[in-house]
């Protein structure tokens, strides 16, 4: 009776938590509305002749993105303005496209919009001019039913997506976060990885576009690494690279304490569902023993690969022989940029929809060196 007891309060402290927590969510959700609001009603009479004679800017605090509209009929301007700013975005619009050009030299912004058909310049020479002065900037393109061949004409200049007037707020709403979030994964795979050599500790905490090895460290072919105890025997983990392109795993299975292992041989693997990766032995030796810890919380040899996660404790047979084969310092640096690059195509040609490689490829193309 008393464990009964016991549970229902447990799950009446969890409902409770959480009603809390979405109350208090959905009226943070309202104060930023409201406030959003107000900007709305104060900003867009607000004079930017300097600028452009149709400008109207509204700016709201820590926006999404930050959004240029070009329309001649300002009443689609006023649905941009309204839409978009209680969305939580940054909004200028402008009725021309020489007005809309010269705002771009001059700031910077994420996504132009622009509509086809319009005076002095179309949309199509808007979309050409934007990505001549500003490649980086998202162009989209609105259109009536009557101008879709050409809107669609337009994503061979340049343009990135298109979209058909009349629209609700909530599809516009919508559109715009689906983009925003393209646009995001496409600059995050465009930033070129760092690869650095760190202490120990820095080495926990890593983005995922920064690769660490602790100093110290030896790293193998196949992204195993080696550090050597004080008392002569050899700790052996995954590195940094593997940690990354894994992403998750749920086993590990450990080798045998007392087995005598060559240099080259399988040595232990991880588990995921199904999927299952093994790892060479980097050094030759006997099996001291395997890192309880990991039995326990698999997950440790990813987020913690160079300390806790350690795998395997070896006593090595041949050390000065099989070292040098392993790489430590600037070369790791070097090879890592490599690996990486190579990484990169391997997952952008992956058809997987995460991008992610399946475990068989990234262990046949990386881990089998």
């Amino acid at each position: 009776m008393v464990a009964l007891f016991v549970v229902l309060m447990f799950v009446a402290f969890v409902a409770i938590d959480y009603l809390v927590r979405e109350v208090s969510r959905r009226m943070k959700l309202k104060r930023e509305r409201e406030e959003r609001e107000a900007i709305l009603k104060v900003a867009v009479r607000l004079d930017f002749v300097d600028e452009a004679k149709s400008l109207k800017r509204i700016e709201v605090p820590a926006p999404k993105a930050r959004i240029l509209a070009v329309d001649d009929e300002p009443v689609v301007l006023d649905s941009f303005r309204r839409i978009l700013v209680l969305e939580g975005y940054n909004v200028d619009t402008v009725e021309s496209g020489p007005e809309a050009l010269g705002l771009i030299q001059r700031h910077d912004y994420d996504f132009v919009f622009t509509d086809m058909k319009m005076p002095e310049m179309d949309g199509v020479e808007v979309v050409k001019a934007v990505k001549h002065l500003r490649p980086d900037v998202d162009v989209v393109v609105i259109t009536g039913y009557g101008t879709i061949e050409t809107a669609v004409e337009t994503l061979q200049h340049g343009a990135s997506e298109y979209v058909q007037k009349p629209f609700t707020a909530d599809e516009l709403a919508e559109f715009v976060r689906k983009i925003l979030i393209k646009r995001q994964a496409r600059l995050e795979a465009q930033q070129q990885p760092t690869v650095r050599i760190v202490s120990l500790a820095a080495a926990e905490t890593t983005s995922a576009h920064d690769f660490c090895v602790p100093g110290g460290v030896f790293l193998a072919p196949g992204h195993t690494w080696a550090r050597i105890e004080p008392g002569g025997q050899v700790r052996i983990g995954i590195d940094d690279f593997v940690r990354k392109a894994l992403g998750s795993v749920s086993e590990v299975l450990l080798p045998e304490a007392g087995r005598e292992i060559q240099k080259g041989q399988p040595l232990f693997a991880l588990k995921l569902g199904s999927e299952e990766i093994h790892f060479l032995a980097p050094l030759s030796g006997k099996v001291m023993h395997g890192n309880d810890v990991l039995t326990a919380d698999p997950t440790t040899a990813l987020q913690s690969p160079y300390d806790r996660g350690w795998i395997v404790q070896l006593q090595p047979q041949d050390l000065s022989s099989e070292l040098p084969s392993m790489r430590i310092g600037k070369p790791v640096v070097d090879w890592y940029q490599e690996e990486l690059a190579r990484l990169r195509k391997a997952q952008s040609e992956a058809s997987t929809s995460s991008g992610r490689l399946d475990w068989g490829t990234l262990e046949k193309e990386f881990l089998r060196a």
